[in-house]
């Protein structure tokens, strides 16, 4: 790994780890690390936070990006779970208005469906209901309705067509992931990356936690009251190194999807039913189209994409829709891959088939009094602030005293988008980005750092040539570098193109790593150039 001059945000967050005294030290920085810190500081707890890779980067990067409340868990009546989740995904959308876009799902339903076109209408309505009637109403398409609305859908088969609305992260979920970790330090928690668990003991009292920077070697120490294991994947792992018993334990479900050239310019998800009767989507993420996910038992949690994968996304794609041209292995420009960990119970049977297949995205949250420590078992990003909440709920049966609720999470202020909306017009960001879906550069600017955007438009008046993007195809700009750079904790050139942007989602890795714009930046992070 090439890693990166330290930067001083990173450099004053590992000193303030070091020999640090902590209500709450969190050991992951998943998406349920990263909310977990952001809630616990957010209600006046001191917090600690250590991410062995980076912010993000495992499970919490290789989503769907989408904010869903789950309409295929209809199909198992898992109706409270829906409505929790549909609760949520209107609590963010609410919250996050331009970093979250209402987007229509638009169903083909034929042979492959694994129920009759009028129950999943019924289902879709029901569905609205139960997310409030937050969202556009569903609507109902018969076959020749289909061809009009989407003349991409291959209509062969087909028997109807239903259409709803969920939520879509329009940035990467790594990144909004990071977000919650840099709302955590600005809320006084002490955070970083590349900081590895090397040994936790509890000594009736309190948790003593050794650390390894794994990018300096330097080890570091911290003390703390309570433990939050946010491990995610690795969760059971981290409990029997520490000897922890619990009720739940995680199972693996591997999930991938793959990146092709834009196949339509709709703005709508996709989705259909596989020959094996579970759903997969094509998603649109900027100027290319998203294919997946799968759903496979493994017990690795590192297991990587195999070419018969590969073939069978591209086999459903291509029975699916009308295409110029069969997708072959040559139009995969890169690949999301990872595993979902899902909560049962111990004692549980390995579960067959069926069961395995129905086993749905719940969170469990444990905490053990004797030993002081929680643990948050599965989840998804949808349902991230109930999981931030609960955990602060736990952390207060353990006899911490947790101050009242505070705005942890959320943009800033409309008021704040708006003036820099403005300021940003005088440097020519009001004009329509070419990639990404927004209505201007300013939109894209504030939904990426908020009033952090603003130093983006200082950089433009005191060089125009840093408002042009670093790379054809992309609406990353100059004066941005500088910011992900000093704001971001970017460690290495994989962080940020994959996880504080999704540079390395949209183009071939030999393009990347060819182009001059690239190279000027690994220059830049390298501090050699």
């Amino acid at each position: 790994m090439n890693v990166v001059e330290q930067t001083s945000l990173r450099q004053q967050q590992i000193d303030a780890l070091n020999d640090g005294e902590f209500d709450v030290f969190v050991v992951g920085g998943g998406i349920n690390g990263a909310v977990s810190a952001a809630a616990l500081a957010g209600r006046g707890l001191s917090v600690g936070l250590a991410e062995q890779a980076d912010f993000g980067g495992f499970t919490s990067q290789e989503s769907s990006n989408l904010v869903w409340g789950g309409f295929k868990y209809l199909q198992n009546y898992e109706i409270p779970l829906v409505f929790k989740l549909c609760r949520s995904r209107n609590k963010l959308m609410d919250a996050y208005p331009t970093v979250i876009a209402e987007i229509p799902f638009f169903a083909t339903l034929d042979d492959s469906s694994p129920f009759p076109s009028w129950l999943a209408g019924a289902g879709s309505v029901a569905y609205w209901g139960l997310g409030l009637a937050q969202t556009r109403p569903p609507r109902f398409y018969r076959p020749r309705a289909i061809a009009d609305a989407e003349p991409i859908v291959n209509t062969t088969g087909a028997d109807a067509a239903i259409e709803y609305a969920d939520g879509y992260l329009k940035d990467n979920d790594a990144r909004f992931v990071w977000s919650f970790a840099r709302s955590a330090i600005d809320l006084g928690a002490a955070a970083a990356n590349y900081l590895s668990v090397t040994r936790a003991r509890f000594d009736g009292d309190t948790w003593t936690i050794n650390l390894r920077d794994v990018t300096t070697g330097r080890i570091l120490e911290a003390r703390s009251r309570v433990l939050v294991n946010a491990a995610g994947p690795f969760s059971d792992r981290f409990n029997r190194d520490l000897g922890i018993k619990t009720k739940h334990r995680i199972v693996y479900s591997k999930g991938i999807h793959l990146v092709v050239p834009q196949l339509t310019a709709s703005d709508r998800v996709l989705a259909f039913f596989d020959d094996t009767q579970r759903l997969f989507y094509v998603i649109p993420m900027a100027h290319r189209s998203v294919i997946g996910t799968t759903d496979t038992r493994t017990d690795n949690a590192r297991e990587p994409v195999t070419d018969d994968e590969r073939r069978f996304l591209l086999e459903q794609v291509n029975a699916r829709l009308n295409l110029a041209a069969p997708l072959t292995m040559s139009d995969i420009i890169a690949e999301r891959n990872g595993v979902r960990p899902l909560v049962v119970e111990r004692g549980d049977s390995d579960h067959e088939e069926t069961d395995w297949t129905s086993l749905s995205r719940k969170h469990e949250i444990e905490h053990d009094r004797g030993h002081r420590i929680v643990t948050i078992f599965g989840g998804k990003l949808t349902d991230c602030l109930n999981v931030g909440e609960e955990v602060v709920e736990a952390v207060e049966d353990l006899g911490l005293t947790v101050g009242p609720e505070s705005s942890w999470y959320g943009e800033e202020p409309a008021s704040a988008r708006q003036a820099f909306y403005q300021r940003a017009a005088t440097v020519g960001l009001d004009r329509r980005p070419e990639v990404e879906r927004a209505r201007s550069m300013a939109e894209v600017l504030w939904r990426r750092h908020g009033t952090a955007a603003n130093r983006i438009v200082d950089a433009i008046i005191d060089d125009e040539s840093s408002a042009e993007p670093i790379m054809d195809e992309t609406d990353i700009l100059g004066a941005e570098i500088a910011l992900y750079l000093e704001r971001e904790m970017v460690v290495n050139i994989d962080d940020l193109l994959r996880r504080r942007t999704k540079l390395a989602m949209l183009h071939r890795p030999d393009d990347l790593a060819r182009h001059p714009g690239i190279n000027a930046i690994t220059k830049t992070l390298l501090n050699t150039g």
